[in-house]
């Protein structure tokens, strides 16, 4: 179980977000949403580790997250960015692998069939098989993308924290990816990802957190935390939320100008 208490985040001399209190328990997929800029990428650097708060603790199944070493923080949690680098000549193959080096000491790295097993299982579930030969350098970004979420599986962490999971994807890879978080989620992981479409997060999120004006505007069942009013908070924009069929809508609000109107009946 991951848990935020008191949690403030700051760059560069400015607060982004304060009084974070929240707790993300296993069997769960959180979508964590708001406008650019607000600190979501910032809040999910922070919740594995890899920033330090401002103020207030980051709590795993109940041990400050300060004081474990990045190799038991990376038995435990895995973090997925997009702008992870990469050697151009480096395999699939590899790259997926390296997720295992925390399971290993630096001196003793020799394959186990624990590794072998982690590794086949991720390439298959992201579609990489095929592919675990090629070199990282002639893979599309869509590809690469589906590479770090692998190296996520490989790395068998029970809390996974993706930014921005689906950036590059085209549709089919965007939902089968959406979907395969679903079901880590099922399966008893901790899933807390960055989206940017609301869709998304209405249809595989069974939690929407929403951030902005340095703080928790909503969190909750995407049907009690994507109101207009939220969303208008959030993004600046009145956005028209109508459950339909048992499925969210969203649609933009335009207002006809009033000199337009003007003199009509």
């Amino acid at each position: 179980m991951l848990q935020l208490a008191g949690l403030a985040i700051a760059r560069g001399g400015r607060t982004l977000l304060r009084d974070i209190d929240a707790v993300f328990a296993p069997g769960t997929f959180t979508a964590l949403m708001g406008a650019n800029g607000v600190g979501k990428t910032t809040l999910l650097a922070t919740m594995c580790g890899v920033l330090a708060p401002a103020s207030g603790s980051v709590m795993l199944d109940g041990a400050d997250i300060a004081t474990l070493d990045a190799r038991s923080r990376a038995q435990r949690m895995a973090l997925v960015e997009p702008t992870e680098a990469a050697l151009a000549s480096m395999t699939v193959d590899d790259a997926v692998s390296a997720a295992r080096f925390p399971y290993h000491r630096w001196w003793e790295w020799q394959p186990s069939d624990a590794d072998h097993a982690a590794i086949g299982d991720a390439l298959a579930a992201t579609e990489l098989t095929a592919l675990r030969a090629r070199e990282l350098g002639t893979l599309s970004a869509g590809e690469r993308q589906r590479v770090w979420i692998a190296l996520a599986l490989a790395q068998r962490a029970r809390i996974i924290a993706l930014d921005e999971p689906t950036t590059h994807l085209d549709l089919r890879y965007a939902i089968e990816t959406l979907t395969l978080l679903r079901r880590l989620a099922d399966e008893g992981a901790v899933v807390i990802a960055v989206l940017h479409t609301l869709e998304e997060a209405a249809s595989f999120a069974d939690r929407v957190v929403i951030v902005g004006e340095e703080r928790v505007l909503a969190d909750g069942p995407p049907a009690l935390a994507f109101t207009q009013a939220t969303l208008s908070a959030a993004y600046g924009i009145v956005i028209e939320v109508e459950a339909r069929d048992g499925a969210l809508t969203f649609r933009r609000k335009t207002t006809r100008p009033a000199d337009e109107s003007a003199g009509r009946e």
